[in-house]
């Protein structure tokens, strides 16, 4: 069952994509994270096929966790999907990396790292990981599709 927030929102015309949909097969836009530490939003966004105001609205004081804290975690991140009504689960990921981080709408967690010092959450979709922060560390964000994920990936938030 959809959300209320959800519910109300008024279809994208042109992005009419949910994953119960992709029979569709229709083309995604990458979702730019707005914030600094708002990578986990961006992707929930993506997977949702909803605006990233819309998605961050979804978090438990997710204005504010977007500014100041690195701590969207993968639990509440599955939760937020499921109460979609999405069916999702997380786990830890061993060290060689599990073929549910493959799947299309599958979310990871790469650990941190110079370049990413506070982690960073990317998104599966056709062969490609949807990067809402691509460009790190350009002041101007932007989002975009890369082949190879840019880390290890820890954690795995997907599809059941």
């Amino acid at each position: 069952m959809l959300s209320k927030k959800l519910r109300a929102m008024p279809p994208r015309i042109t992005e009419i994509v949910f994953p119960y949909k992709q029979s569709y097969n229709l083309v995604m836009k990458a979702v730019r994270q707005e914030d600094g530490l708002g990578c986990a939003v961006a992707c929930v966004a993506f997977v949702l096929n909803i605006p990233y105001l819309e998605a961050i609205s979804l978090f438990a004081d997710g204005k504010r966790r977007v500014k100041e804290e690195a701590n969207f975690y993968c639990p509440e991140i599955a939760q937020i999907l499921n109460s979609a009504g999405l069916k999702y689960d997380w786990k830890k990921l061993s060290e060689k990396p599990e073929k549910i981080i493959y799947n299309n709408y599958s979310i990871v967690f790469i650990e941190r790292s110079p370049k990413y010092p506070y982690g960073h959450f990317l998104c599966r979709y056709e062969d490609t990981w949807m990067d809402p922060y691509i460009n790190l560390p350009d002041k101007v964000i932007a989002a975009g599709f890369r082949k190879e994920l840019p880390g290890k990936p820890t954690y795995s938030i997907y599809k059941t």
